[in-house]
């Protein structure tokens, strides 16, 4: 199936760069606080923000080392490569994969209702997947720099909010 064809509609004009640093926070909040993907997320090319439901607020060396690993992550180059596949075969993928890798994670919980019978995950290096139909770079180092702005917590709803840009 040829990668520039639109399996559903999408109404964003996301920036590459954040939109696939996105996808690397994800992942990296999930492997260091054992959380699940972002519930809310505003990604800009000017400022980026990502909320995330966790036991307890991070403190303040956790939060540098989200940054440090972010900046690892990107300077390793792992490639953005997308994969069609049809719904059963994310559940095959699911029930295939090693425990802790990211295709035990993948999930279709989010996807919208109307969403296609097709769906194009996209996968950085071996570091994380998911399905998502947004633009994308071909490479972790087309990001740039992560640079963490700053996080809020919400003690009531245990919400983490992690604000970024990418320079």
């Amino acid at each position: 199936m040829p990668q520039d064809i639109e399996l559903n509609a999408h109404n964003k004009e996301e920036f590459p760069p954040a939109h696939t640093a996105e996808h690397l926070l994800n992942q990296t909040m999930i492997r260091m606080f054992g959380c699940e993907r972002s519930h809310n997320a505003h990604v800009e090319r000017k400022k980026s923000k990502v909320s995330y439901i966790l036991e307890r607020k991070p403190d303040r060396h956790a939060e540098r080392e989200i940054e440090q690993r972010m900046n690892e992550l990107i300077e390793q180059n792992l490639p953005v490569t997308f994969e069609y596949v049809t719904r059963a075969e994310i559940e095959g993928l699911i029930m295939q994969a090693e425990p802790g890798s990211p295709d035990a994670g993948l999930s279709t919980d989010r996807l919208p209702e109307d969403a296609s019978e097709t769906i194009r995950l996209v996968r950085i290096g071996d570091y994380d997947v998911c399905p998502c139909i947004g633009k994308h770079v071909r490479s972790t180092a087309q990001i740039g720099h992560f640079e963490l702005l700053g996080t809020n917590w919400d003690e009531q709803k245990h919400s983490f909010r992690v604000r970024y840009k990418i320079v």
